[in-house]
Parts: C-alpha cells; sequence; structure tokens
C-alpha cells in the first residue's frame, strides 16, 4: 500500500513536470514572436530614416545609433569621400628660416640661413585654379607648390587673412574639379562630417567625425582683429590636415580645418575648422579685392555670464555685454553706449562674442545693421553703418612698401588700431629680409612707433631715419601681443 502511494505521488509529480514544460514552451514561442515582430518594425524604423540620410536629414534622426550592429546599418561615407577627395590638394612650401647673426655679421654682413620645408592642404574653388588653405600654411613662403592627381603647379599669393587665418592662392590650371559649398549655418551638433587632407604627408587621408560644438573661440588667432567662431569635430585631425577640408555627407565643403588642440601636437579628440560662410566671404573679397573687406563696428564686447545678468537684472543669460565704444567708430556715432547689451544683429539672436564676431565679417564697410539694444532693461534698435579699418565705407587697399636699403617690407597702422593700441603713430614691419633690420632683432609684426623718441607716421620716414642714423639708437613700439617693447642700439 504504501509503495502505491509512493507510486502515484511520483505519477502525479511527473505529470505536473509535463504539463509545466509544455506551458512554458508555448510561453516561450509566443514571446520569442512577438520579439521578432518589435524587433522587424524597429528595423523599419531605421531604415526609413537611413533613407533620409540619403537626402541630408540622415543627423535629424532619434534612431540614428539604433541596432549600430546590424549589416545594412552601416552609415555609407563612400559618397562624400568620393566627391570631396578630388577638390583636395596637397601643398608644398619652402622658405627661410630664422636668420642667426653674430657680432662677425655687423661688420661682414654675413648670415646663416636654414632652408625650411612646411606642407599643408588646400581646398580647390574654381576650376581655374583658385585654391583655398590656411595663412599659417603659406605664411613666409618663398615657394609654394601645388600637388594634384599627381601634377605639381607653381602657385602664387592672391591674398592673405590673417585674422581668420585664410589665404586664397592661384594654379595656373583649367578644368579642376571645384568644391561644392553648403552654409554652415545649416551644420548641427551632432551632425556627420569628414576631414580630408594630407596629414604627416599621408595625400587623400578621410577621416570622419561629428561635428561636437559650433563658435569656438580658443584663442589661436594673434592678429589685432581675431575672428575665431571655430566649428570643433572628433574627425581626426593631425599636421598636414591644415587647409583641407571639412564636408557633410553629400562631399559639401562645411568648413576649413584649421586647428587641433593638444598636448602632444597631434590628434587628441579636438579639431577646429573655420565655418564655410566665413571662408567664402574671405574668398570673395580676396579674389576681388586682394584683400578682405572687413566690417568695423567699433565695440569691444564680452560674453553674458552669470554675474553681468544678476548685475544687470536679466532674466537670461544671453548677447553680449559692451565694455568699450571706439571715440569714433561707427557704434558711437549711431548712439551705443558703454554697458549697452546687444542681443540681436538683423534678427540673428547673439549668444557669444563669437557669435557676435561671426555675424559682422558677414558684412562689407558700408552696410547698414540693426542691433537689438538691452540698455538698463529697456529694449532699443539701434540702425548703424558699417565702416572700414579707417573708418570710413571706401573699399580698403593694402598697401606694402618694400624698404629695400633695410630689408624689411613696411606698412601704415590703421586708425582703428591705433586707437585700440592707444598709439598715435606707428609703421608695422610685415616681413623682414636680409638687411638692417634682420640684424636689430626686431621680429615680425612689430609696429615701431618711435624712434629716439621721433614720432613714425610713414614708412618713407621710417626707412630714411634708419639709413641715416648714427650714435646711440632707441627704437620704441609695439609688439604682436599688443605690448609696448623698447629695443636699444649703438650704431
Amino acid at each position: 500500500m504504501r509503495y502505491l502511494v509512493k507510486r502515484y505521488k511520483s505519477m502525479n509529480t511527473t505529470v505536473k513536470s509535463v504539463i509545466i514544460s509544455l506551458f512554458a514552451g508555448f510561453a516561450g514561442a509566443g514571446l520569442y514572436h512577438g520579439l521578432i515582430q518589435t524587433s522587424t518594425s524597429d528595423n523599419a524604423l531605421f531604415t526609413h530614416y537611413e533613407s533620409q540620410e540619403n537626402s541630408g536629414n540622415f543627423a535629424n534622426s532619434q534612431f540614428a545609433n539604433f541596432n549600430r550592429n546590424s549589416s545594412n546599418n552601416n552609415i555609407d561615407f563612400v559618397q562624400a569621400a568620393m566627391a570631396s577627395t578630388p577638390c583636395v590638394v596637397y601643398i608644398k612650401t619652402v622658405s627661410q628660416g630664422q636668420q642667426q647673426y653674430s657680432w662677425f655679421d655687423w661688420f661682414f654682413g654675413g648670415q646663416q640661413n636654414n632652408r625650411v620645408l612646411g606642407s599643408g592642404s588646400g581646398v580647390i574653388f574654381s576650376k581655374d585654379g583658385y585654391i583655398m588653405t590656411n595663412n599659417h600654411v603659406i605664411n613666409n613662403a618663398d615657394k609654394i607648390e601645388v600637388v594634384h592627381n599627381k601634377r605639381t603647379y607653381q602657385a602664387q599669393i592672391v591674398g592673405t587673412d590673417p585674422s581668420t587665418d585664410l589665404a586664397l592662392l592661384k594654379v595656373e590650371s583649367n578644368g579642376l574639379p571645384a568644391v561644392k559649398l553648403a552654409s554652415s549655418n545649416t551644420v548641427n551638433v551632432g551632425d556627420w562630417v569628414l576631414a580630408v587632407g594630407n596629414p604627416f604627408n599621408l595625400t587623400s587621408t578621410v577621416t570622419a567625425g561629428i561635428v561636437s560644438a559650433k563658435g569656438r573661440d580658443i584663442g589661436i588667432l594673434k592678429s589685432q582683429f581675431p575672428l575665431e567662431s571655430f566649428i570643433q569635430t572628433d574627425a581626426a585631425i593631425n599636421p598636414g590636415n591644415s587647409g583641407g577640408a571639412l564636408v557633410n555627407l553629400r562631399g559639401e565643403l562645411v568648413g576649413i580645418n584649421t586647428a587641433i588642440l593638444s598636448q602632444t601636437g597631434s590628434y587628441s579628440g579636438y579639431g577646429f575648422a573655420v565655418p564655410a560662410d566665413i571662408v567664402a566671404k574671405v574668398y570673395n573679397d580676396l579674389k576681388q579685392y586682394g584683400q578682405v573687406q572687413k566690417a568695423f563696428i567699433g565695440v569691444d564686447v564680452i560674453d553674458v555670464d552669470e554675474s553681468v545678468a544678476k548685475e544687470k537684472s536679466l532674466s537670461e543669460i544671453t548677447g553680449v555685454f559692451v565694455t568699450y565704444v571706439e571715440e569714433e567708430g561707427a557704434a558711437n556715432n549711431s548712439g551705443i553706449k558703454k554697458g549697452d547689451i546687444i542681443l540681436k544683429i538683423n534678427g540673428k539672436t547673439i549668444t557669444s562674442k563669437s557669435s557676435f564676431d561671426e555675424q559682422i565679417s558677414y558684412y562689407r564697410p558700408g552696410d547698414k545693421i540693426t542691433l537689438q539694444v538691452n540698455r538698463e532693461g529697456k529694449i532699443l534698435e539701434k540702425s548703424v553703418q558699417l565702416t572700414n579699418i579707417d573708418g570710413t565705407t571706401a573699399v580698403t587697399k593694402k598697401t606694402v612698401f618694400y624698404a629695400e636699403s633695410i630689408g624689411a617690407e613696411l606698412e601704415n597702422v590703421h586708425r582703428a588700431e591705433k586707437s585700440r593700441l592707444n598709439i598715435e603713430s606707428g609703421v608695422r614691419i610685415v616681413k623682414i629680409k636680409n638687411g638692417l633690420v634682420a640684424r636689430l632683432g626686431i621680429e615680425e609684426g612689430f609696429i615701431i612707433t618711435h624712434i629716439n623718441n621721433v614720432p613714425i607716421e610713414s614708412p618713407e620716414k621710417l626707412t630714411n631715419i634708419l639709413e641715416n642714423i648714427q650714435g646711440r639708437v632707441i627704437i620704441k613700439g609695439v609688439n604682436k601681443l599688443g605690448n609696448v617693447s623698447v629695443y636699444s642700439y649703438y650704431f
């Protein structure tokens, strides 16, 4: 009897196990079926947005990173690479390095020359051979070669703009593949981009990344009126990429690669490009005038931060705070005052100093703009006619005086720069060649304001004094950083 009871209990247990197993199997099959349907649905969503990528809207998809491991969901960079790489050239430069002098050279005119080789990238802007690159790629170069499709061309400098670190070159050729431009205003943080250039002399190199930020001011340009509103990207950029293209997924130019932020000098995740809209403005000006027609408003501004917002009782932390108004500048003539907060330019919201500088850079002298200003809580609108660096609305042309007798290229300092530097006279040393100025050890970019307390008002006056001076000489001026410096010599 006990055996029959045990047998019954055992059979009961077995039946229960079978029933549970069957139930679990049906439940699992149903769950599996549901998952398959869900996965198929999600993949359909991804494919839909992937097709949008081909029409330029891929960056707007919130599903862009979904199911990254699927073989059907790989982002295709081939089209962008094929469209852009033929438009990027390899640039090689030759220049004389820093000349070294000794006391022996003072008497016999000798010097030691160091031949310096450089390289970088450029972007073809026209079929007839106009090429944009960075100013620092070709600065001080005595010889510039452009290599494209295994052919080498001698390049001439059309014009340079140190304030944006851009330069325009010209080679004698026709039928070159010109890059297509996209407005950098359409670029969003998170968009895919490709960097095309020649890092480490590796020609036609393409790297991919995203736009990490916009409107970056990183303080690398040392001109008197720098314009920094960089596009930041994590696409790998290395030495040699300078002057190359940053393009979108259609292969259209959105920026010129210019700088990296690195402790080692090589890529570490931070690259910066001049936005294409700024590049286009500089290109057109250099091609037409040989010089950028830079518009001046006559103010200095800083970002509105929390402390400024609190001091001015602002409801939002936006706009730029006016810290300086040039006495005879455009803004002063239109009633802008120190302490004003500029909120908009022609309806465009200003969020930072870099965005303010960028908006002004799109205009030329003589253009009129409308500023929305917050003055002690009252919103005002001010119409301002922008001027050139001399305070007029005329087209400016760069004139350089070559003083062969002293071995230097010289230029006058413009009114706006004199006002900013708080000087009344001055002549800038643009380029130093073999001669007296090189032996004096004065650096390029230095502004000579006085020689033995005599104001220097023109290149001709500076040349005449240095040609004839004897005895003790004291040269006073302003260096590239805006600091006053004094040199003392005895002839």
